[in-house]
């Protein structure tokens, strides 16, 4: 059953009357109020509403408050046990989501309720409207002039543990083997013994991280043959190969090998070059690459509006208008017009932006042209020793050229 409260209802008895004045005022002024008033009736709680019965089952958290608390949870990085902490007895939490009853199931939520809430707007793609919708809030309330903005990548881990290709090969081939265990024991037992003694237990898969160097290329060489043989056995067996963990295994044979009609040995290891910078990283992060200048992740590129003023009475809001997660191999050279068209999509349309060199290319210049965008980039490359730059030149403090490095005023600005 679905419990949604409309944050706007107001009350014939103010819930929040035994509070002092100043205290009061406090919350009404501070982040908790800011959020009360602003982002939590911009949720788009009716959308995440539908993936839930209106009158069959439990009833559901309170929705509005439920979604505020996810937010908030990103916004202050807290863990799952310590967004239940702060959930339950946290007085400015309770503000900010609205939450005046005293009862367990008003102030409680458990980790897993965290959890399958946070799963359900992961696999529906519903972050990307309760961002745009907060934003929107926000630039409204605030004022913001979206005008001029400015576009950089940053890098980001994942949570995962850093392998070599002889950790790629054994972690692949153990998650095949006990998700065929668990999902088809009776083609399990049919599997090679061996392969299934040297990676199926955590103990023996121990032994691959005492390789030593010396002995690394002959392990390598070892374990691709044994993933290609179990690969070999299993692709003609259609509920096998339908298998996720089975395809990842054969995701790492097609990046990290080459077949050879050598029937003795069928596969050769691909050299460190030739393989791809989005190749498999770790089987536990499938979508996770590489990137040879920051190493193992993602890349977020990250769009914001900001205000050239000095004077920190004048300074706006800055707000940030476009979020979008990238694999680490991707070049920040593509990222450009996706950013303009998105924040033009959601009301934040720049007129100027900007960017590193890698975003400054002739043809990203002249697209973001007519998107009526004037781009702002450094030129890629030191200048020459026989040629001048714009260093050479007599420039004032906002930007325009009094003369030409020989002294002579120019013509026409």
């Amino acid at each position: 059953m679905i419990h949604m409260q409309n944050p706007k209802q107001l009350y014939l008895l103010d819930p929040w009357s035994s509070i002092s004045p100043k205290r009061r005022n406090m919350l009404d002024a501070g982040w908790p109020g800011l959020f009360r008033e602003n982002i939590l009736p911009s949720i788009p709680a009716d959308k995440f509403a539908k993936f839930f019965d209106e009158y069959m089952g439990r009833s559901t958290k309170e929705l509005y408050s439920m979604l505020g608390a996810l937010i908030l949870q990103q916004a202050c990085n807290l863990t799952d046990e310590e967004t239940v902490q702060q959930y339950c007895f946290n007085m400015q939490w309770h503000y900010a989501l609205n939450i005046v009853e005293e009862s367990d199931n008003a102030k409680y939520v458990s980790t897993k309720t965290l959890w399958n809430n946070r799963n359900i707007i992961i696999q529906n793609g519903l972050e990307d409207i309760i961002f745009s919708s907060g934003t929107a809030k926000l630039a409204e309330a605030f004022n913001v002039n979206t005008d001029k903005q400015r576009l950089d990548s940053v890098h980001i881990k994942s949570n995962m543990r850093r392998l070599g290709r002889i950790g790629i090969f054994s972690e692949a081939i153990h998650k095949f083997l006990a998700n065929l265990k668990r999902q088809y024991p009776a083609f399990f037992d049919k599997a090679d013994k061996h392969i299934v003694e040297k990676y199926f237990t955590k103990s023996a898969m121990g032994c691959f991280s005492m390789v030593k160097p010396s002995e690394s290329q002959k392990t390598l060489s070892e374990v691709s043959k044994d993933l290609f043989n179990l690969f070999a056995q299993f692709r003609h067996i259609d509920e096998v190969s339908a298998l996720y963990s089975f395809k990842l295994l054969e995701r790492v044979l097609n990046e990290q090998c080459n077949l050879t009609d050598d029937t003795d040995n069928p596969v050769e290891i691909k050299k460190p070059k030739e393989v791809a910078s989005d190749s498999l990283q770790n089987p536990s992060d499938p979508d996770a690459s590489y990137s040879g200048h920051k190493g193992q992740g993602y890349q977020v590129q990250i769009m914001e509006t900001y205000s050239p003023c000095d004077d920190p009475k004048d300074k706006q809001l800055r707000l940030i208008t476009h979020v979008k997660v990238e694999k680490a191999c991707q070049s920040d050279a593509n990222a450009l017009l996706p950013a303009i068209e998105s924040a033009e999509v959601n009301g934040f349309a720049p007129k100027e932006v900007i960017a590193d060199s890698l975003y400054g290319s002739d043809d990203n210049l002249q697209k973001a042209e007519t998107q009526g965008v004037e781009l702002v980039a450094p030129v890629m490359g030191a200048p020459k020793e026989d040629k001048l730059s714009l260093c050479d030149f007599d420039i004032s403090d906002d930007g325009r050229i009094l003369a030409c490095p020989q002294g002579h005023p120019p013509v026409a600005v």
